[in-house]
């Protein structure tokens, strides 16, 4: 006999007034944690109805990860532990294919590397069996010898030329595969270096996100991150700095949630947008990220170096560009560069209104 099929339960008629007291919630439903997701996804939907946001699977997703930062362990680990059984990202199957891509690239430069060596060594060779025939020639009972080494030096002349040709050819398509690696690096999300996205993608999800400030008036930051530059300062080795660097990216990883967009901006700085995300909130982060850092003390010999870095803080305003939302943010990177008190700084530009022009009024012709 077939096992009946369990019932699912009406969400929409779940009440959510008892919402705030997670600890019943928990206790209810222990032993079936699907319907912790449920009453969870109840209270993100009309979180999302208060805001007067579309409840878009975009929106959803992002007011998901904002929420459950307030909810306890337990539900938070319950629920996580749910959603990584079913996690897919698009965007790291592109992100492998691009890794293979480069990968591919490093292999027909080796081919080439081995090439060349092959075609110099078949040149020294040819040096080395001149040579070898001009010492013989002065002897006079050599006429046989001379005569195979000259067969042999006629061959390895077609051989050569054989080699020049495969070589150009080999060269050729190196050049060409150089060049449409290059065209697919300029459509590149993923940074190498640092295993997160890239500033081309950083920029796109800005204007993105300006564009969806505009239709829903909702709130977003960006914060910006560097390594202190007294830090960078009292460290000498560039080796070292680079692996602190990528300690940064690493933790930055960790602190970020899914909605977040955590992207190598150049140089070392690196940037998060914190979507539907005001300047408190991104304040509390900034913070978070300090202390996250600081605990994270990084070994140079026997040396204990504490990690420090730089934060700057804007708001995503759809008023601004997204040149002027990154100047911004580079701006408050900047202050707290020049105040080791602080790790933090935050610059917020209001963009002023452009004073709207009256039409004159023409002057009326004598009658």
């Amino acid at each position: 006999m077939a096992k009946a099929l369990r019932k699912r339960r009406d969400i929409m008629n779940v009440s959510i007034e008892g919402m705030e007291d997670e600890s019943s919630v928990i206790s209810s439903s222990f032993n079936d944690p699907s319907n912790d997701v449920e009453l969870y996804s109840k209270e993100v939907l009309n979180s999302l109805l208060k805001d007067n946001l579309p409840p878009t699977p975009n929106n959803f997703s992002l007011y998901f990860d904002r929420l459950l930062e307030n909810k306890s362990d337990v539900l938070r680990k319950q629920i996580i532990s749910i959603l990584q059984l079913e996690e897919s990202n698009n965007d790291e199957a592109t992100i492998e294919l691009e890794r293979t891509l480069k990968q591919g690239f490093v292999s027909v430069k080796s081919i080439l590397s081995v090439s060349a060596g092959l075609y110099k060594n078949m040149s020294l060779m040819t040096k080395i069996l001149g040579k070898r025939k001009d010492e013989i020639s002065q002897n006079k009972d050599s006429k046989n010898v001379l005569s195979v080494i000259s067969s042999l030096e006629t061959d390895l002349g077609k051989l050569d030329e054989i080699l020049k040709k495969q070589l150009s050819n080999l060269k050729t398509l190196y050049d060409n595969t150089a060049t449409i690696v290059k065209n697919v690096e300029n459509e590149t999300i993923f940074d190498n270096k640092y295993g997160i996205y890239n500033k081309r993608y950083l920029l796109n999800k800005v204007e993105q996100e300006i564009q969806l400030i505009k239709e829903f008036k909702h709130k977003s930051s960006i914060i910006m991150i560097e390594l202190s530059h007294e830090l960078t300062n009292e460290v000498e080795s560039e080796k070292a700095i680079m692996l602190m660097t990528r300690t940064i990216a690493r933790l930055l990883m960790k602190t970020s949630r899914r909605s977040d967009t955590v992207a190598h901006y150049g140089g070392g700085v690196f940037t998060m947008l914190l979507k539907h995300t005001d300047i408190d909130s991104a304040i509390k982060a900034a913070q978070r990220l300090s202390e996250l850092v600081q605990n994270s003390n990084f070994f140079l010999a026997d040396k204990e170096i504490e990690l420090k870095v730089s934060i700057g803080i804007t708001p995503v305003v759809s008023e601004s560009t997204t040149e002027e939302i990154i100047a911004n943010a580079l701006k408050a990177m900047e202050k707290a560069y020049k105040d080791p008190s602080i790790t933090y700084a935050l610059v917020v530009e209001e963009k002023q209104p452009q004073p709207q022009v009256q039409p004159q009024e023409q002057p009326q012709a004598k009658q």
